[in-house]
């Protein structure tokens, strides 16, 4: 069994028939752990080893997504959301349903118990895919390109964004991204969003913040920008500025700001921005879905007498 957990512990919990095979598991024993639910069919041929502590709960994203791919065999791909799940790539709304790439008639819908697989057959040259903890999956620049081409404008630049920051492309990648667009339905108009990108953005949050300031014409002098004292002591680093008028703009994710821990440093940071002469307004996520609501915060500000 020390082997079979090392196996699992590499792959989200999940394990084989064919691999149980390969390990020398007989039917008997595998029928033996579903029976006393130690073990769980997540799909025809794919288990959830040690059920019995996780209990009902699901598999995380991760999981599932390296469950479709295993079920679909050794063609199958990761691609757009769930290539995006596997890269650790944010700002998308993700509904629950699982993208693959497969060849030919293997292109068949199917579900993982309650969620769906939807098959894709995207050509995929050989440099546009890669294995990640041995997941099938389209590299980080094919998924972008892909997601671009299906999202709204502001998910694709979050997307981009997201990628940039990570490092698992950069700017000067940005020929092959063009490269992965061209020839295809809603190329034109996700070209233009590439020069949107901007890798400082350290959430999607801060980049919808951004594109709104843009499209509002009240666009920040700089983002992540380092705030210090009269003594040149840095007090913070701010996710937008607007230098000559001395303003600050937070965006206020709220799974990270309103821990009590972060309530209080943030008011002890907001305090000394505020002794050093800077104004702070802040930004949440429902401020970024009507594309007049940031815009206007900010004007009212930059109006303020400094």
């Amino acid at each position: 069994m020390l082997a079979v957990q090392r196996l699992v512990e590499r792959q989200d919990g999940l394990i084989t028939a064919a691999q149980c095979r390969e390990l020398r598991l007989s039917t008997g024993q595998v029928k033996w752990y579903l029976r006393h639910g130690l073990w769980r069919v997540i799909s025809r041929g794919v288990y959830l080893v040690d059920a019995d502590i996780k209990g009902d709960a699901p598999p995380g994203a991760r999981a599932m997504v390296r469950a479709a791919v295993l079920t679909g065999g050794p063609h199958a791909v990761a691609v757009l959301e769930s290539a995006a799940v596997i890269h650790g790539l944010h700002g998308l709304r993700l509904d629950g349903r699982l993208h693959v790439s497969l060849p030919g008639k293997l292109a068949v819908p199917r579900r993982l118990g309650d969620t769906s697989v939807v098959p894709h057959q995207l050509t995929l040259a050989e440099g546009e895919v890669m294995t990640v903890d041995g997941i099938a999956v389209t590299t980080p620049l094919r998924t972008v390109a892909d997601l671009m081409l299906k999202v709204d404008r502001l998910a694709a630049v979050s997307v981009l964004d997201s990628a940039l920051h990570q490092g698992l492309f950069t700017e000067d990648d940005f020929p092959r991204l063009h490269g992965a667009l061209d020839g295809r339905r809603g190329a034109v108009r996700a070209r233009t969003w590439v020069d949107l990108a901007d890798g400082l953005a350290e959430s999607p949050l801060e980049t919808r913040s951004r594109l709104r300031c843009v499209d509002g014409k009240v666009p920040p002098d700089e983002l992540q920008a380092v705030i210090v004292d009269s003594v040149g002591v840095a007090i913070a680093r701010v996710d937008l500025l607007w230098r000559s008028a001395r303003l600050i703009g937070e965006a206020d994710g709220g799974e990270v700001h309103e821990r009590p821990e972060a309530v209080f440093r943030d008011r002890e940071r907001q305090n000394a921005l505020v002794n050093a002469g800077y104004r702070v307004i802040r930004f949440t996520w429902r401020d970024t879905l009507d594309a007049r609501t940031i815009p206007a915060i900010v004007r009212r500000a930059l109006a303020w007498p400094t």
